[in-house]
């Protein structure tokens, strides 16, 4: 299980996204704790009103809502049962088991998950402390759910939830099939709040893989001046189509001021992945002799890897990005090191495809045990018929196997006399009295 916290301004605009879905036939009201009446009779006015009774008592706390989702693999069947068991466990574990809240199952993804909307404003006026609560409750709180009712974990290689993020169909955006503002809404707002980008040239590196770009205009414009952001959808060749719609209108409001905070913080969390992606392409390189463009950027997206060369208007390319899908991150090639600048890749391809002979043909198990067992210094040896009777080969033997009559003797270490020392007649008569 996979537990995401936002907070954020507005519990209505939390509502309203929940609420449009239901509308939509994308998810179902599960679930409606600390409520009063029957689910089905509730309106929007009913449930709006419950949250802003208690955020009106504590107006100088400005991040009041909470919208969380709990988010399970891809092959867990869940009933709505467990999922409201989960939801109230979950609540229960961070502290707001006594808080209102909604749990809503979404059914827009090839995963079973849910949201739920709460605040953190008490009955009392005061506000529950929601600073690192993801870290430092949601987390010990999520492994233990995970236990507790035999969820796949997280830290699992098992663990999928298959991408979350679709792309928008261009087409069927421009001819009204699908509502524009929310299919670029969708994106955006799941970008930002999972890829670790420290630039708008590198969100829109993310971005045009859903065929969404994100446009500050001409720098002579006035709204390149007062930092204003545009969001556009764009076709096949990256051009854009239909209305612009302004950051400031979507629902997460994805701003270039917001974005901008992003950036900071983004340059710490994606450190930790830095190396990853660098063993990642130097595999690639080190399987090849020789490689072309074309399959190093079908090798790059066999590991979920999507490399962007940027070109000047003159058609040369000037730099590189390198988005891991996987990791959730981006990184430019200068940021990698020298050699994975633009200039020190192109420098690599070739014009035809040659992978080295460790990797065009790998020796299977069986194979390489037959190639040790011809190889081997260690010969097996011939079966002989040593120890077989009635051979000629017995009677050439320097070893003589003992006679049966003899055997009593040679147990107790008598050899023959025809061997002994000469022994006068009456010292053997003492050494005989001597043994009685």
């Amino acid at each position: 299980m996979v537990a995401k916290i936002i907070s954020g301004k507005s519990i209505r605009g939390i509502l309203n996204y929940n609420e449009q879905k239901v509308t939509e036939g994308k998810a179902q009201l599960i679930l409606a704790s600390g409520f009063g009446g029957e689910i089905g009779q509730m309106n929007f006015a009913n449930k709006i009103q419950r949250f802003e009774h208690l955020t009106i008592l504590n107006e100088k706390v400005k991040t009041n809502a909470l919208h969380i989702s709990l988010n399970f693999d891809s092959g867990e069947n869940l009933s709505t049962d467990k999922l409201q068991q989960i939801a109230m466990a979950y609540m229960d574990k961070i502290g707001f088991g006594d808080q209102p809240y909604l749990v809503y199952r979404h059914e827009d993804a090839a995963h079973h998950h849910v949201h739920i909307a709460t605040t953190n404003i008490q009955a009392d006026g005061k506000r529950i402390d929601i600073h690192n609560i993801g870290r430092l409750v949601s987390e010990p709180a999520r492994k233990a759910i995970e236990q507790e009712f035999g969820l796949v974990k997280a830290e699992s290689k098992q663990f999928k939830t298959h991408p979350g993020i679709k792309p928008v169909d261009p087409e069927k955006a421009q001819y009204g099939k699908i509502p524009t503002k929310r299919a670029v809404s969708n994106v955006v707002n799941a970008v930002v709040s999972s890829y670790k980008f420290t630039s708008l040239a590198e969100l829109n590196a993310i971005l045009k893989q859903f065929n969404v770009l994100a446009d500050r205009g001409k720098e002579d414009t006035q709204m390149f001046q007062k930092k204003g952001l545009i969001y556009s959808l764009i076709d096949e060749k990256g051009n854009a189509i239909g209305v612009p719609i302004k950051a400031s209108s979507l629902y997460s409001k994805p701003t270039l001021i917001i974005l901008e905070k992003h950036f900071e913080k983004n340059e710490e969390k994606r450190k930790p992945y830095k190396e990853d992606l660098k063993i990642s392409i130097d595999k690639i390189f080190s399987g090849y002799q020789e490689i072309t463009k074309d399959t190093f950027v079908k090798e790059l997206a066999k590991q979920s890897i999507n490399i962007v060369f940027r070109q000047n208007e003159q058609g040369l390319t000037y730099g590189t990005t390198f988005v891991d899908n996987k990791n959730k991150t981006v990184f430019n090639g200068s940021d990698l090191g020298k050699a994975y600048t633009a200039k020190a890749i192109s420098e690599r391809f070739g014009n035809q495809d040659k992978p080295n002979q460790q990797q065009q043909s790998k020796p299977n198990k069986a194979s390489y045990l037959q190639q040790q067992k011809e190889t081997s210094y260690l010969k097996p040896q011939k079966e002989t018929d040593y120890l077989k009777t009635g051979q000629k080969e017995q009677e050439k033997t320097y070893l003589r196997p003992n006679l049966p009559e003899r055997l009593l003797d040679n147990l107790l270490g008598k050899t023959d006399e025809d061997s002994l020392p000469t022994i006068p007649e009456d010292k053997k008569k003492k050494k005989r009295e001597l043994h009685l």
